[in-house]
């Protein structure tokens, strides 16, 4: 089993209330418990937009009914490196017309996928048959638990035979003991228990055990009879408690509600086998034969109950060879005389128990997950030996626009085999200061997105390899920090670098996983990316926070389910927010006295958080934050950034000069996104002067871009632009046409919107 290093199991998944989420998890924690080394994980699906409070085994969510999510799902697998797929297929499950959306993941999958089919129809409609057909073509197996879904697959689908698993539907590994054990617990001590669990809705046919009732308890007054289990959700959603006030109605004009018990809540698996272990008989009495797998069946006979059944389709060829008693369908004098009969006979009771238990041990989990683990093996085996054709990335595809040229010239003067230079005098590199991690993480964000203006242009990936290179190479791998500044000789300053350093870092890392076109720059920036976050949580410094919610962002942008760095948001989301309101004054919404670099973020930070965790309350403090910005650096409507020669201190004025391109840069980021959040057109004009900065309209009405070079002025002088170019200017200008290009000609990709 050393072989498999990375399971993915995909389905619903505890709390969610729902048949296959009970499976789902039980399947995970018995493959974790028996594969050694293996990471056996989940990626849930998602009924509802806040999803569930989902334990740790959940790494990826996705919302059924966004068909997006299903293409960035399969990103996510791909780039997580996971070994083998393992799909619970229900058709209810999964968005579009008869769950298809699930298609797309399938499609964009290159490793092994394994396909559990909780449901497979005798009479489907011509759309479940090729749904159903199409993800049995996408799976290298499908996974079956009874045999007449066997022959169902091979007569009506038409599946060869070698291409499907039979394996049990799983069960607690439970003692085999006596009823009187677990039923003071239950306040049922001294009577004989019936029991019912499951999701309560019409289709169970409980109304036919309470009508069975009378003759039951005239014989047996001693009976009572259990039923465990909450309105399944869907079913609540739609008639509410409907159904279960008709069981009640009923039971009282039978004369035996005292004989009837409601358990009206969903149980855990502790409390499950309780209940099970308690009871004397259990009974499903269904309605009807088209249910191929009963997982409350499976569980009743695996922990030896003596089972009363209607003869669906996996109660025939469960209880055969006599392990039950089968009844006609909507037959209460059948289901009355049945259990009756258990009753008055103890020895043919005891009898069906024991054959029950005997029968369904090859069904306890642990050995469920060897079967799965076997059949991992098998498709991977001959996966190797017969490979798919190779899996593509999908590339970000933007349109030109009519903008002042986007020329690299400068950039790659800049540039070595290492990385970025962080340095020049005039336009010429500057070896003496070497390199730094903030540059190259900017770099790389370049090279990734400038595919927007010039398309896929080699130049560009060979760029964005080196950048990420330098990146991976300033990871310290002893404690997870970005190690900032590299002198020419390539030697590291530091052992760890800046809070801003290592948020860059993860800027950089998160654009870079989210719209790179090549697997393997992803699958590394998202390692790195996930390395690098183990840090943040002990950031404080604001700018620190919001460079890293920005990174988040953008990797969110793709990977929205990935339930980790979710957390991670609304935790470094909250603290942003809380270190701002607990500063802020009506006048002064800001975090402290001074106001210092790339103010800008702060609003952005907020406005995505805002907007992807709909808290309407950060959304509406980076609007304030950001018009409070806007109107302290608008002059003679032009943009006129805080200088950094004495920054904006409360009550002292703000630094007209040496005012830097990256705030600028920060700002028009922030405008842009406003924009696109409110519709306001005064934040399209107010990213529109913020642009023109570079241009010119600005406090000299000196142009900070050179035409010439391609590369950007480090600043605006009282004398002047500061004619170094150095590479934080060049790629504060670079990042900021390739975002204009993207508002101009109506892209929003890149502002990781949802």
């Amino acid at each position: 089993m050393t072989d498999l290093k990375n399971i993915a199991v995909i389905g619903t998944y505890l709390p969610r209330m729902c048949g296959i989420a009970t499976f789902t998890t039980d399947l995970v924690n018995a493959l974790s418990s028996i594969s050694g080394d293996a990471n056996c994980w989940a990626m849930a699906m998602n009924d509802r937009p806040e999803g569930y409070a989902y334990p740790d085994k959940v790494r990826f969510e996705l919302s059924q009914n966004q068909v997006g999510e299903y293409r960035r799902a399969s990103d996510f697998l791909n780039i997580s490196l996971v070994d083998v797929v393992c799909l619970q297929h229900e058709y209810g499950i999964y968005g579009g017309a008869t769950g298809r959306h699930i298609i797309q993941l399938l499609r964009g999958l290159r490793m092994p996928v394994v396909t559990t089919l909780h449901t497979v129809l005798k009479d489907p409609s011509a759309e479940q048959h090729e749904v159903l057909g199409e993800i049995v073509s996408l799976s290298d197996r499908v996974v079956v638990m009874a045999r007449r879904a066997v022959d169902f697959l091979r007569d009506i689908y038409k599946v060869p035979p070698a291409k499907i698993a039979l394996i049990h539907h799983g069960i607690p590994d439970m003692p085999f003991v006596d009823p009187s054990y677990y039923k003071d617990q239950f306040g049922v001590e001294g009577r004989r228990v019936v029991l019912t669990f499951g999701l309560l809705s019409p289709n169970k046919g409980i109304e036919f055990m309470i009508q069975a009732l009378p003759a039951i308890v005239a014989k047996h007054p001693d009976v009572v009879y259990m039923v465990v289990g909450t309105t399944h959700p869907h079913v609540k959603k739609s008639q509410g408690e409907e159904y279960r006030l008709y069981l009640q109605r009923m039971a009282r004009k039978l004369g035996v509600d005292s004989h009837l018990v409601f358990h009206n809540r969903f149980v855990d698996f502790k409390e499950l086998c309780e209940f099970l272990g308690s009871a004397d008989i259990y009974v499903t009495p269904y309605l009807n034969e088209s249910q191929i797998v009963s997982g409350t069946l499976a569980y009743a006979m695996g922990v030896g109950k003596a089972t009363v059944s209607t003869p669906y389709w996996y109660a025939e060829e469960m209880m055969g060879k006599d392990r039950g008693i089968l009844v006609p369908f909507q037959d209460a004098g059948a289901v009355a005389e049945a259990v009756i009969r258990l009753l008055d006979n103890e020895t043919e009771r005891s009898a069906i128990r024991k054959r029950a238990y005997t029968y369904s041990r090859n069904a306890v989990w642990t050995q469920v997950a060897r079967d799965y683990m076997t059949v991992f093996f098998e498709v991977g085996a001959e996966r190797h030996r017969r490979p798919r054709p190779p899996f593509k990335t999908k590339t970000l595809r933007e349109e030109k626009t009519s903008l002042p040229e986007f020329k690299l010239d400068h950039l790659l003067a800049l540039t070595d085999d290492t990385g970025i230079f962080q340095h020049a005098k005039y336009s010429v590199p500057d070896y003496n200061h070497g390199y730094c991690v903030d540059d190259n993480a900017r770099a790389l964000i370049v090279s990734v997105t400038a595919e927007s203006v010039m398309g896929e242009e080699p130049v560009l990936l060979q760029l964005q390899k080196r950048y990420l290179a330098f990146l991976g190479y300033a990871f310290n791998e002893d404690n997870n920090h970005f190690r900032n500044f590299m002198a020419y000789d390539r030697t590291m300053h530091e052992e760890r670098g800046s809070q801003d350093s290592c948020a860059r870092a993860l800027w950089g890392l998160g654009v870079c996983s989210a719209f790179s076109r090549d697997p393997g720059c992803v699958a590394l920036a998202t390692t790195l990316f996930h390395r690098g976050l183990q840090v943040v949580e002990h950031f404080t410094y604001p700018i620190s926070l919001a460079f890293s919610l920005v990174g988040i962002h953008a990797y969110l942008s793709k990977f929205s389910g990935d339930t980790e760095v979710r957390r991670i948001r609304a935790q470094l989301a909250e603290l942003l927010y809380g270190k701002v309101v607990a500063y802020a004054k009506p006048d002064w919404p800001w975090f402290q006295d001074c106001v210092t670099y790339a103010s800008g973020r702060i609003p952005q930070a907020l406005l995505l958080s805002g907007q992807w965790m709909q808290r309407g309350d950060l959304v509406e403090m980076g609007l304030r934050i950001l018009d409070w910005l806007l109107e302290q650096q608008t002059i003679d409507d032009h943009f006129s950034p805080i200088g950094n020669t004495g920054w904006f201190v409360r009550g002292g004025g703000k630094a007209r000069f040496d005012q830097q391109p990256i705030e600028a840069q920060v700002m028009l980021d922030a405008c842009l996104l406003a924009h696109q959040m409110t519709d306001k057109e005064h934040y399209a004009n107010a990213a529109r002067h913020v642009f023109h900065w570079f241009l010119g309209q600005n406090d000299l009405n000196q142009p900070l871009y050179d035409y010439t070079t391609g590369g950007c002025r480090d600043g605006l002088q009282p004398n002047g632009p500061n004619q170094n170019q150095g590479a934080e200017s060049t790629l504060a200008w670079l990042l900021s046409l390739i975002a204009m290009q993207g508002f101009e000609s109506g892209q929003k990709k890149l502002q990781y919107v949802e």
